[in-house]
């Protein structure tokens, strides 16, 4: 449904994969063994409790909200419930056939590690959609929408987090901007257009604006199931009291920060071509208002530059929960 969602796995696949150690000695007595990641069997369950958690969720979302009233989600998803709605095929194979040419596409293109967790989730989804008999919550089409996205998409990111992905277009999306000019967000934007324009004049047109609202929830639920409340934030602070700045934000914050030797283009006197530190630092958004008071009462003429991280390793940041 995102596109970020095939290199935040990339990523979560490198971050999981033990690194080689070099053989122990032989002891005296004892077998030639190698050391093993200590954390690697702790991850291996927390990332299949992820999976089962959100393939569950994702079922709720469809089950109880979504299939009931035939609003549709994007991707291979939202196909599945249009084949569905249209010619009353079962959901739980459609979803399986669909998704089972991109999860070979994976297996091919990207990693077989990702497929296969891939591959689990589709069909344990489609288990869970078979045998589970979830309650209907709701008649009231804006909480279907609004809360059929939010546990589906709490499904695909939970699942996401865990290692594999519920929905195959963007393993297709991604697989397709290599072979062409257009963007993973520019393919993602048209198969979802055209699947909500094939709702609206096959179905109707409430129903495909009610699932839009549906997917637009789920994208969202996705994005803070995956970023968190705490998203990164890194800000660049260009100051002529960039030492104090930078010893508020490492004594005060308690975070870490980098200074760069810069020099001034252009100020407010015209240029000014002398040196000055520029100060870096990675703090979590709900940090971002204290930083700007703090700096504030330093220099009020500084100059602060935002921009949003994806993820951080080392450094005095505080780890995201379920990694």
């Amino acid at each position: 449904m995102l596109i970020p969602q095939l290199m935040f796995l990339n990523k979560l696949r490198k971050s999981n994969t033990p690194t080689p150690l070099p053989p122990r000695p032989p002891q005296p007595g004892g077998d030639d063994e190698t050391n093993a990641d200590p954390n690697w069997l702790r991850r291996q369950i927390t990332n299949t409790l992820l999976m089962v958690v959100g393939v569950f969720s994702a079922g709720f979302g469809l089950e109880s909200f979504l299939l009931p009233s035939g609003f549709l989600d994007g991707g291979v998803t939202g196909v599945s419930l249009l084949v569905t709605r249209i010619f009353h095929l079962p959901l739980p194979v459609l979803i399986v056939v669909l998704n089972l040419p991109f999860v070979l596409m994976a297996w091919r293109q990207l990693d077989p590690s990702v497929a296969i967790r891939t591959l689990l989730g589709i069909v344990g989804l489609a288990i869970v959609l078979a045998t589970v008999p979830f309650p209907i919550v709701t008649s009231d089409k804006l909480l279907i929408s609004v809360f059929g996205g939010f546990f589906l998409g709490a499904g695909i990111g939970l699942a996401m987090r865990g290692g594999g992905v519920l929905d195959g277009t963007e393993i297709m999306a991604i697989y397709l901007s290599k072979k062409s000019s257009a963007s993973v967000g520019d393919i993602i934007l048209v198969f979802n257009i055209l699947i909500f324009g094939v709702a609206a004049w096959v179905l109707s047109i409430e129903t495909a604006l009610y699932s839009i609202l549906a997917y637009l929830s789920a994208a969202k639920t996705i994005d803070f199931v995956i970023d968190g409340l705490e998203e990164y934030t890194g800000v660049t602070i260009v100051s002529g009291r960039s030492d104090a700045i930078r010893r508020m934000i490492t004594e005060k914050l308690g975070r870490g920060a980098t200074v760069y030797n810069g020099k001034r283009g252009f100020g407010t006197h015209g240029q000014q071509p002398n040196p000055i530190d520029i100060v870096f630092t990675v703090i979590t958004r709900l940090e971002i208002s204290q930083l700007k008071t703090e700096v504030e009462l330093i220099d009020r003429q500084a100059f602060m530059v935002m921009h949003s991280v994806k993820d951080t390793k080392g450094g005095m940041i505080k780890k995201r929960p379920l990694h």
